[in-house]
């Protein structure tokens, strides 16, 4: 199982909770910054989310299946990686959250790929497990933040309706 190494700060008071997983070997290793990290974490504070943490784990099927694990357990809210969704060949994001998701949300990945031509490119999914949204974006900074706000005026309501209530 992977120890991510929690790298962002104590949440604030109120709002939705998410946080963020930067999946990247290099990143991980400490041989290159995390750029996206911190985009995508001000863009959900914007978006009235708590950024619970921004964590870090190496690609891999198994590195990102454990971590998405260990993030979702006991969690109600967002996680929301990036890195991993292209065509490299240690992009296994989708592969690794397709082992631990309950149930996939399409909608919310084509609205992701929709935002941008790069996006075709793309072969991140969104789905839940438990109680927990799963969205993975592009370890590009910018298409990462693209692609959050994209569906970002959903998520609450998702998040509502996984925590079981019934607003409709």
């Amino acid at each position: 199982m992977v120890d991510p190494a929690v790298i962002a700060g104590t949440p604030s008071v109120g709002g939705w909770r998410a946080r963020v997983i930067v999946v990247s070997d290099g990143v991980a290793a400490g041989d290159r910054e995390d750029r996206g990290g911190p985009l995508l974490r001000a863009a959900l504070e914007r978006a009235g989310a708590v950024v619970e943490a921004v964590v870090v784990t190496p690609d891999g099927i198994g590195a990102v299946g454990d971590t998405l694990r260990a993030q979702a357990a006991g969690f109600d809210g967002l996680l929301i990686t990036t890195g991993g969704t292209g065509f490299g060949p240690r992009d296994l994001t989708p592969e690794g959250t397709r082992r631990v998701i309950d149930r996939e949300a399409p909608g919310l990945a084509e609205a992701m790929r929709l935002v941008n031509p790069l996006g075709r490119l793309s072969r991140g999914l969104a789905g839940t497990l438990g109680s927990t949204l799963i969205l993975n974006v592009p370890g590009s900074p910018k298409g990462a933040v693209e692609c959050l706000e994209a569906v970002i005026d959903v998520v609450p309501h998702a998040l509502t309706l996984l925590s079981g209530h019934r607003p409709h």
